[in-house]
């Protein structure tokens, strides 16, 4: 199993670089690996981070250890170029690099560079020998908002590689009950069930607001239904709606911003309704005059929050939905597409009754027109979606309590 893990891993590799001439992504995936220069960083904590999202997930661990620990070099990988160009300069880490190909050498030569204290994992990314090489130098390993499924490769009959790179792994904190159980009926019982960082983050990032003066001005004392990470199913959903609430303003942050993409955006809307977020340095009238905002940049959505009355959340009619949690610790009722069965806080915030699954455009215009017409139905939605998220935090706590243990 290890020799196809092997060549699995290298072809993978090949595949990307061969897309790597013809697409902006794949080549800053080769490149980035390429011109990766390691700097020593003795007794350093290494988070690994598989994309942006994932970062904000474990943000809170690692704002408190540095916290704690300000003596510590803290340095952290991306898989993906999406999480990598978005922090590579963040002021949390000392050092930020790609993840290296997994492979041994790669392994032993990144972490004997680094030469970590310890490693943190968020929620999921196994790496073969990354964690075999971590296990060999006897370096803590530790998952934090770990989610296990059954229909997971560690849970078939196949997947005796994957059970492997359990047992490297010096302790788990997963999401929930369910997980926990999974780990255990599979002989894995260095597990705490410490809930979902992401509850932390989002309700930190909801009670800390800075206020966002183009947005505040757009908003002008209208109603605004905003719609986050939305791919084209989604936005040619909502681009129906805007014509029917005279009283509300409408803000787009696709997850995607390419010029195609936001091309295809702009060509749902209405003729001189919108104005692109870029643009507002040229204005010559007023920014609330526009009924439609386009944020044709990255970074900005978990703060736009704060000036919505209803969030759509994108990726529900393709893989899976995006993050609903940033939206409901603003109190906001969360819609989205049908697609979210994987992720637990949707299907909560759903049996709530503060997060509703849509799948067309009837069922889109009947919870709007729920929302924005019933007061008590909204307010309830509201409400619930907040106090969902304040009740659920946590898990930072108890994960940093358990390593500030194995380090006095």
């Amino acid at each position: 199993m290890l020799l196809i893990y092997n060549i699995g891993i290298r072809l993978y590799f090949i595949i990307v670089w061969l897309v790597s001439f013809f697409n902006k992504k794949a080549k800053l995936w080769i490149t980035g690996r390429n011109n990766c220069e390691l700097i020593r960083e003795k007794g350093s904590i290494w988070f690994h981070f598989a994309s942006l999202g994932e970062f904000e997930q474990g943000r809170p661990v690692m704002e408190k250890l540095r916290k704690q620990y300000p003596a510590k070099k803290i340095v952290i990988t991306f898989f993906s170029p999406s999480g990598f160009e978005v922090r590579k300069n963040t002021p949390l880490a000392d050092a930020v690099y790609y993840l290296p190909l997994d492979t041994a050498k790669n392994a032993r030569n990144f972490i004997d560079t680094i030469q970590p204290e310890f490693a943190v994992f968020t929620k999921y990314e196994y790496w073969y020998h990354f964690f075999n090489e971590l296990h060999r130098q006897q370096i803590p390993l530790y998952i934090i908002s770990g989610i296990f499924r059954p229909g997971q490769v560690f849970f078939k009959w196949y997947g005796s590689l994957h059970r492997s790179m359990l047992g490297f792994v010096t302790h788990f904190f997963v999401q929930d009950v369910n997980s926990k159980q999974l780990l255990q009926n599979i002989g894995v019982s260095n597990v705490t069930v410490s809930g979902d960082t992401r509850f932390d983050r989002v309700w930190a990032n909801a009670t800390d607001t800075k206020p966002i003066n183009n947005i505040a001005e757009f908003k002008n004392g209208y109603k605004v239904f905003i719609a986050g990470s939305t791919w084209p199913p989604d936005e040619k959903l909502i681009a129906t709606l805007i014509d029917n609430y005279p009283g509300w303003k409408f803000i787009f942050a696709p997850h995607e911003i390419n010029e195609e993409k936001i091309k295809g955006l702009i060509g749902l809307l209405p003729k001189g309704s919108f104005l692109r977020y870029s643009a507002i340095s040229k204005l010559t009238m007023p920014i609330n005059d526009f009924k439609v905002l386009i944020i044709d940049n990255i970074g900005m959505l978990s703060s736009l929050y704060q000036y919505a009355d209803i969030a759509y959340i994108g990726g529900g009619f393709g893989v899976g939905i995006h993050n609903t949690l940033e939206a409901a610790a603003f109190g906001l009722p969360v819609i989205f597409g049908p697609n979210y069965a994987k992720f637990n806080e949707a299907k909560e915030l759903v049996a709530l009754k503060a997060g509703f699954s849509i799948t067309n455009e009837a069922g889109l215009k009947a919870i709007t027109n729920s929302l924005i017409n019933d007061v008590p139905f909204y307010n309830g939605a509201a409400q619930k979606a907040s106090s969902y998220v304040k009740n659920n935090t946590g898990a930072t706590g108890a994960i940093v309590d358990y390593i500030d243990k194995v380090l006095s």
